[in-house]
């Protein structure tokens, strides 16, 4: 398969998956070119074809691991100021709908990366734990213990941080708590 044609089938779901991992729109999107630069480069290297989307996770996600190592301290204050803006905003807008999913994708960013990149990449990413462990260079073993740590956690930040109720609709939302904002 040409690189153009990875490009269009892929660029979308490895820039959703960057954003997730690294919480800044501009870096994501330098990542995101340096993913497919590396997938232009290594193409012809690439044995079995069927493992090709779990090739390009893995090539995304190694460079937001070194992007993270290399600017640590100056991505948690980015992600302190892009959380601030985002609650003011969040505050404005009607989310009948996607209230308890914007409080639920909230408090995933919480969770420390391994366990956030584990979340992502199972749950909406829908990779099996055998390719998250290819992805990942962890066994799969640690990619299902992962995955249940990172639930784990997730649910006791939910019960820690949210109250969960029934609108008028009857449809449940999340509620932050108010000692937690």
């Amino acid at each position: 398969m040409e690189v153009i044609k990875l490009h269009d089938k892929y660029y979308e779901k490895i820039r959703k998956f960057i954003v997730a991992l690294i919480r800044d729109e501009w870096t994501a999107d330098d990542l995101v070119q340096e993913t497919f630069i590396k997938v232009d480069k290594n193409l012809s290297k690439v044995k079995d074809k069927s493992r090709l989307s779990s090739w390009i996770y893995k090539i995304a996600y190694n460079l937001c691991m070194d992007y993270l190592r290399n600017n640590q301290t100056v991505l948690f204050k980015k992600t302190e100021q892009v959380t601030s803006q985002m609650t003011h905003i969040e505050i404005g807008k009607n989310m009948e709908r996607h209230q308890m999913g914007s409080c639920v994708r909230d408090k995933i960013e919480m969770l420390p990366d391994k366990l956030r990149s584990v979340l992502l990449l199972f749950d909406l990413e829908e990779f099996s734990h055998n390719e998250i462990s290819q992805i990942l260079d962890i066994s799969c073993e640690n990619a299902k213990t992962r995955l249940h740590r990172a639930r784990k956690m997730l649910k006791e930040i939910l019960e820690r941080e949210c109250s969960f109720e029934k609108d008028e609709r009857d449809v449940l939302v999340c509620i932050p708590k108010k000692d937690t904002i």
